[in-house]
């Protein structure tokens, strides 16, 4: 290096600056994270999601491990990292409790800024949640072996004017 130059190395201030005032996608190992701002910025943690659906938790609280076990899979819990993988029978377990697709990236502070979750998550977690609500099972009964025409087209039309006929 030449003589006549000084380099400096951000502190940690910084970086804590920049992280704060930042939603920062790195690429990292052909693997886009993303980094949660309000996670950062109250000191508590935070959480990336990796395009891979692996969740990387950075929190000791016993809060956050059970909420994102509503979520994920959770493979294993270091004493201030809960690692985790987003699949389908996780995600079904929080459809049956009636959270949707919209209302897990839906914080206020968070739903008017960049996505948290990398998109092709958020397309997944929507194609899996459509594949719960493919069929829609209705009561019915089945009436077969009617006397007569006339009391089949009775039939018919006493469920038609109820809406009850399928």
């Amino acid at each position: 290096m030449p003589s006549g130059i000084i380099a400096r190395l951000p502190t940690s201030e910084d970086l804590e600056a920049y992280a704060i005032g930042q939603w920062e996608l790195m690429d990292t190992n052909a693997q886009l994270w993303y980094i949660v701002r309000e996670y950062i910025s109250n000191s508590q943690g935070f959480v990336v999601v990796e395009t891979n659906f692996r969740m990387y938790a950075y929190s000791t609280s016993k809060l956050h491990y059970e909420i994102l076990r509503l979520f994920s899979k959770i493979e294993y819990q270091l004493p201030n990292l809960i690692v985790g993988a987003t699949t389908k029978e996780s995600l079904n377990n929080a459809f049956e409790n009636g959270i949707t697709t919209e209302q897990q990236n839906a914080h206020p502070r968070v739903a008017d800024r960049i996505p948290s979750i990398p998109e092709n998550v958020c397309d997944q977690i929507r194609l899996w949640e459509s594949d719960l609500n493919r069929v829609e099972m209705t009561p019915a009964h089945y009436y077969d072996e009617f006397p007569s025409r006339d009391v089949f087209e009775a039939a018919c039309d006493y469920a038609r004017d109820r809406s009850g006929l399928l």
